[in-house]
């Protein structure tokens, strides 16, 4: 990718054109390198609720919350592992490139992603955030909570696939941190934080995150729980109480089998048919706002399973 020089302070990196197998130039041989668009000025007018997809490129969090790092390279693996992929969708997909955080600088890369992506919901387009780890949330719902859906008084609903709450209490964020200070920003909006997540881990999490949970009036569902009928009711109750959804997926909620290329693989996890029926869902349900996901680690990856993972949830989603 090339350096940024647009106007756009909020993205480093400007996108390139994606890659892929040939088969030809028609339609009925179109895959997702083909079809993916750098996004201009211009490029989403007059489309009918376009898709943006945006980078987050982060190891900052999950160094501080003392895990693997590697996330960063996450975007352009996700986004290699899309490539290839057939192009079955009814809508425009455009590419805005990445937000690069260095070093330690996270909240300031939080921010500037928080900006990018309200001004791309307020342009109408569905977005979705390819992480990161899971420090990517927080400037989700930075992103979220500024756009003009949820200022004019949408009801906001946070739904997490995760093995862990990431509700730690820390001075400093982290990737462990996102959605505690997701509730603290709620509580100074004069807001509550509706907050429900898929895969909780019992063993990875500790006394202390679930009281915290319990605290926040937080509905989850254990791993051990999650029966496609059970999580397919869950989500129903939860998407019928709100106006608008931000669905995140940590990659860490799936199998290690499945998903080995993350910063604390899953000994036990939801499978993968399960979560992709939650997509499912989640894309019918006609609340989708904004999706991120996070916590891909390439560096600890198996012949790309994960990465593959995570593009088959993504292509599901925008459907």
């Amino acid at each position: 990718m090339a350096p940024n020089t647009s106007t756009n302070p909020s993205v480093d990196v400007l996108p390139t054109p994606w890659t892929g197998r040939f088969d030809g130039d028609g339609d009925e041989h179109r895959r997702w390198w083909q079809a993916v668009a750098p996004l201009t000025s211009s490029a989403a007018a007059g489309a009918s609720r376009p898709a943006v997809v945006l980078g987050f490129c982060s190891d900052a969090g999950v160094r501080r919350n003392k895990g693997r790092v590697g996330a960063a390279a996450a975007p352009a693996a996700i986004r290699s592992a899309l490539g290839p992929l057939a192009f079955h969708l009814d809508r425009d997909v455009f590419d805005a490139g990445d937000v690069v955080v260095e070093d330690d600088s996270l909240e300031e890369g939080q921010q500037r992603a928080g900006r990018a992506i309200s001004e791309l919901l307020d342009a109408g387009n569905l977005t979705a955030v390819l992480g990161g780890g899971h420090e990517t949330a927080f400037a989700s719902y930075l992103g979220v909570a500024g756009s003009n859906a949820v200022r004019s008084g949408k009801r906001l609903g946070v739904l997490n696939l995760d093995a862990h709450f990431d509700l730690r209490d820390e001075p400093t964020p982290s990737s462990g941190t996102p959605f505690l200070q997701m509730a603290q920003e709620e509580t100074a909006a004069g807001r509550e934080l509706r907050y429900a997540v898929v895969g909780i881990s019992e063993p990875n999490n500790t006394r202390t995150l679930f009281d915290t949970a319990d605290r926040l009036g937080v509905k989850y569902l254990l791993d051990e729980d999650c029966s496609a009928e059970r999580v397919e009711t869950f989500v129903a109750d939860f998407v019928a109480g709100i106006d608008v959804l931000y669905l995140t997926i940590d990659l860490d909620v799936l199998p290690a089998s499945v998903a080995p290329g993350v910063s604390a693989p899953a000994a036990y996890g939801v499978p993968l048919a399960v979560i992709n029926a939650v997509c499912r869902q989640v894309a019918a349900s006609g609340t989708l706002l904004h999706l991120d996901i996070a916590e891909l680690n390439p560096e600890f990856d198996i012949d790309g399973r994960t990465a593959k993972v995570a593009a088959r949830l993504v292509n599901t989603l925008l459907a």
